[in-house]
């Protein structure tokens, strides 16, 4: 009994203190209660006096957590039975709700283990703080290289520099480089480090540009294809040396036509036929000719011209050729990939070799692509709409004209185009006549539009107006007279090189060909089938049949019906005149007196003779309008032509020392030559020349450039001229003080004998 009752109260001990330790009142059996708990029940707040004497600042203190009883409890009669302890005295036993509270730590030590929370960001400036460590924590997650591109930025911060040393730049590339080293093609694919490199590839050394150049050319058709990365290889083979280019073109070899219709890629292929040498490009465009020239690399190393020559060499299949172009071809046009020198050069030369249907195809679908205009997407934000705000629409055609083929490609859409198709390019270059006018070969387009249309209204309207307006500017620029010139006098060869006249005259051979075909049809007298319907309609069906393939004739006769009618159609939409249907005549007054355009340019020479005159390129344009115009187009105009004669010779009437602004005009080179050309060319301008400078003068201009100025008096067709000069002139040659040419003297000799 005894050591049941202890085993039990040792259990009541451990939830006596479990409770006490938790804060709420004892617990105490009957056997085992003191006298004085219920004293300490109400007292509980507070210690008993007896307990432990009062101190100062501590007899109001809250009892503690573990128990602030220390002394055991006495009966009012003295005697201790037990000793009461606070739980977790004893050493050897420990409290019930410290075992079953392992997991969990003591409030204190729990306090202090736990992190501090961060403070929540109040101000903006914090809120910003706090957003970059957010970025940058996922950043450091997402590259693995984001420490070194953060210090090659760094680098690259100085070395780009336009102040910088050489010196020191050239010791922030090696640097960046020795960074950067195995790890190019990681460096070369990211958008921020690819900048990095290319900086370090235009500065470097030419042992540095090797390196790089060697370990990154194995992956060149993998970095021409992607947007960052293209840049990179770009300025690689700008620095490449001749052996690396060949390097290079010899790992294109199979990949030219799949680069080329890849947004990306494509640029790296145009870069490339830049910089490559004559023998180098026809090996590029071979590829885009046939599969065969894809497969067999010595096929391409023949130095052949065209498509033409090279099918005949190669003895290669014309139909399939065609068929190839076209499966590469169809694709560059609805990705809109026209801006390009090998595709012009493509395309070209694949209109010398399609028929009549894959030519129009090629061109209906071309003629969108080059009247299409690149307008600013509605959707984008109001800052990137405020920056192209001043941009103007930007049209492929105005692109392609740095090229000869893509000037050809343009003349062939307005030759062969439809009247709807003309009027489309014509409005889509409205706002870049200026561009087109001072351009090598956009001056050229104008002068072909200027030619070609018959809608001289929308062509007045949008192009002559414009040219009116900076008459000043073109009479003098090499390119800008020419559209001037085209409307004076049309494809003259003193103004247009042989190689200018053939892209004007370009055409498409197979749509040429059936427009003769069918003029000769209009032409004939009779209908080619009447002897067919004379023997019956038998025969006339035979004839219809034979005109139908054989795959059709197997079908029913709905089929047969259909296939003729889409023939038709085709052919209608195939069909344009390559000249226009206007008199070139008749266009040309419209455009040029009817306007207005040429009352304007004769004002301007009237204001600028003198320097259009001593010119070399503005002369020309002078003498034109002077002249009246090839088949006198501006002798409507004769009393402004006359204003014109008469201040040029105001000019030539002025003394030599008191004519300001240089040399005077009939000592001049070009001046003297011109006056000389209108002598010949012009009786009216001789006339009012004679009469207003040279009469009772000839002997002062018998000497110098002026002399051939004097001489073409005699020298002159008109006899009205001769003879007007003839009487002062003839006394300066017989004493040989005016030289005339060796014919012109010899037939003077000759009429001297005669009339002796």
């Amino acid at each position: 009994m005894a050591a049941a009752g202890k085993h039990s109260g040792s259990k009541k001990r451990k939830r006596e203190s479990a409770g006490e330790k938790g804060g709420t009142k004892p617990r105490f059996s009957n056997q085992t209660k003191p006298k004085g708990a219920k004293h300490f029940k109400k007292t509980a707040k507070g210690r008993p006096s007896k307990a432990k004497p009062a101190k100062t600042n501590q007899s109001e203190k809250p009892a503690s957590v573990h128990g602030a009883i220390t002394a055991p409890a006495r009966n009012p009669s003295g005697s201790t039975k037990r000793k009461w302890e606070p739980a977790g005295t004893k050493e050897r036993e420990k409290p019930r709700f410290l075992k079953q509270s392992n997991s969990r730590p003591p409030l204190k030590s729990s306090n202090k283990a736990a992190p501090v929370p961060k403070k929540e960001p109040k101000t903006p400036r914090e809120h910003r703080l706090a957003a970059k460590e957010i970025v940058e924590a996922r950043k450091r997650k997402r590259r693995p290289n984001y420490n070194l591109e953060k210090e090659l930025v760094s680098l690259w911060e100085k070395m780009r520099c336009h102040n910088i040393e050489k010196e020191e730049r050239l010791k922030l590339v090696s640097e960046a480089l020795w960074m950067m080293s195995k790890k190019f093609l990681e460096v070369a694919s990211s958008h921020v480090t690819a900048r990095v490199l290319q900086t370090c590839v235009k500065y470097g050394s030419q042992e540095e540009r090797n390196v790089v150049y060697e370990e990154l050319q194995p992956h060149f058709l993998t970095l021409s294809q992607k947007k960052y990365a293209v840049h990179l290889v770009k300025k690689l083979l700008d620095t490449a040396s001749k052996k690396q280019l060949e390097g290079f073109f010899s790992s294109l070899h199979g990949h030219v036509s799949s680069l080329v219709r890849h947004t990306v890629g494509s640029a790296v292929v145009e870069h490339a036929y830049h910089l490559a040498n004559g023998s180098q490009r026809q090996r590029l465009l071979m590829e885009m000719y046939s599969s065969e020239l894809q497969l067999f690399k010595d096929l391409t190393l023949t130095n052949t011209g065209s498509l033409e020559d090279i099918i005949c060499k190669l003895k290669l299949q014309k139909s399939l050729v065609v068929q190839h172009m076209t499966s590469i071809i169809l694709p560059l046009l609805e990705k809109g990939i026209v801006d390009y020198s090998i595709v012009h050069a493509t395309l070209v030369e694949y209109l010398t070799i399609a028929d009549k249907f894959y030519a129009a195809e090629v061109i209906q679908q071309l003629i969108p692509l080059l009247s299409q205009q690149s307008v600013t997407d509605e959707s984008l934000h109001a800052s990137s709409k405020q920056k192209n705000k001043r941009r103007k629409k930007q049209i492929p055609l105005v692109s392609m004209m740095h090229t000869r083929d893509g000037l050809k490609l343009g003349i062939l859409c307005i030759k062969h185009g439809t009247a709807k198709d003309r009027k489309k390019i014509v409005k889509g270059i409205k706002d870049h006549v200026r561009k087109l006018a001072l351009d090598q070969y956009g001056s050229l387009l104008l002068s072909c539009i200027l030619s070609v249309i018959d809608d001289t209204k929308l062509v007045s309207k949008i192009i002559i107006r414009q040219l009116q307006t900076m008459l000043s500017e073109l009479v003098f620029d090499k390119s800008g007279r020419r559209p001037l010139l085209q409307l004076l006098h049309p494809q003259c060869h003193r103004y247009f090189t042989p190689d200018d006249l053939a892209c004007l005259n370009a055409s498409v051979p197979s749509l040429c060909t059936q427009e003769k075909e069918k003029v000769v049809s209009e032409d004939s007298p009779g209908n080619p089938l009447e002897g067919v319907a004379e023997d019956g309609p038998g025969k006339l069906l035979e004839g219809i049949l034979e005109a139908v393939p054989e795959e059709l004739l197997e079908t029913d006769t709905d089929a047969i019906m259909n296939h003729n009618s889409e023939h038709v159609d085709s052919t209608k939409t195939i069909q344009s005149a390559v000249c226009g249907k206007k008199e070139a005549i008749v266009r040309r007054n419209e455009l040029l007196v009817d306007n207005g355009l040429a009352e304007t340019l004769i004002g301007t020479c009237i204001d600028t003779a003198g320097e259009l005159l001593r010119s070399n390129l503005g002369k020309e344009v002078i003498f034109e309008v002077a002249v009246g115009g090839a088949d006198g187009i501006l002798n409507p105009l004769e009393d402004r032509l006359s204003d014109l004669h008469k201040a040029i010779a105001s000019l030539a009437a002025l003394p030599k020392a008191d004519e300001s602004g240089g040399d005077h005009v009939l000592e001049n080179f070009h001046s003297s030559r011109t006056i000389r050309k209108l002598v010949l060319d012009s009786p009216a301008f001789a006339e009012t020349l004679w009469k207003m400078a040279l009469e009772g003068k000839s002997e002062i201009w018998a000497q110098g450039h002026s002399c051939k100025v004097v001489s073409a008096f005699l020298e002159s067709p008109e006899a009205r001229v001769k003879n007007l000069a003839e009487r002062e002139l003839q006394p300066l040659v017989d004493s040989g003080v005016l030289k005339l040419s060796g014919k012109k003297e010899l037939s003077l000799g000759e009429k001297e004998v005669c009339d002796t």
